[in-house]
């Protein structure tokens, strides 16, 4: 079975894919035992803990599965999902996890915090996110995270702004890659207008349980649709 070392990192993902196109090719048809761990360590150059772990992102795609004491089967040649996707959708959770951690705490202390500036400027912010709406992805994603960031600048603490500040490259990806995935804006140009404005008003009369809770339950709603999806 000449599959060919691999020799450039990350070793895992290139024995996935490796992996993957000799079962999607029909090298090994669906109902048929892999050779076991040490015989396909030897033939891609890598340790067993590699092929182990290529072996359980493939069970992961559902194109393989483990059967107790007898070896591992391919029970499929086409991924439930294409790989890439799936990848991203799990990078795009991740950010919104952390989305939580800081910006629902920074629209609690923006409502506790704001001045009169702060809240002018969350005005101009959101006319601007309102106007992004029939723009592209990209420029709409960034009027999105200009007014996050007037929120978190609202909460005056610059320690969380330039973590934010840090962040925001991260996030600005991972929101053009949530529209792409699940189609946010096909049919609404203007996603979350309603409880970005509510965010805002929020924050502009000082309810920080309010601020908080309109964020959380944002992010909480689109996080369930990513896992779902």
């Amino acid at each position: 079975m000449p599959l060919g070392a691999l020799r450039r990192s990350p070793l895992v993902e290139q024995a996935t894919a490796t992996l993957r196109n000799e079962i999607t090719r029909g090298h090994w048809p669906v109902g048929s035992k892999l050779p076991g761990e040490t015989t396909l360590a030897k033939a891609l150059g890598v340790g067993r803990s590699t092929v182990r772990e290529a072996l359980q992102a493939l069970a992961g795609a559902g194109l393989v599965q483990a059967r107790q004491g007898a070896g591992v089967f391919v029970v499929a040649t086409e991924p439930d999902e294409d790989w890439p996707t799936k990848l991203r959708r799990a990078a795009v959770a991740d950010v919104y996890e952390v989305r939580m951690l800081i910006e629902v705490q920074a629209a609690r202390l923006a409502a506790d915090r704001r001045t009169d500036v702060d809240i002018a400027a969350l005005d101009a912010a959101l006319a601007h996110r309102r106007d992004g709406a029939t723009s592209d992805d990209a420029a709409f994603v960034d009027a999105d995270i200009a007014l996050h960031a007037a929120v978190v600048t609202a909460a005056h603490n610059p320690v969380l702004t330039d973590l934010f500040a840090e962040f925001a490259p991260a996030l600005r990806q991972g929101l053009i890659d949530l529209i792409e995935l699940l189609g946010l804006r096909a049919d609404e140009p203007n996603h979350g207008d309603e409880a970005h404005a509510e965010l805002v008003r929020a924050v502009q009369r000082g309810d920080a349980d309010a601020a908080g809770g309109a964020l959380q339950a944002e992010l909480e709603r689109i996080l369930a649709h990513l896992r779902e999806a």
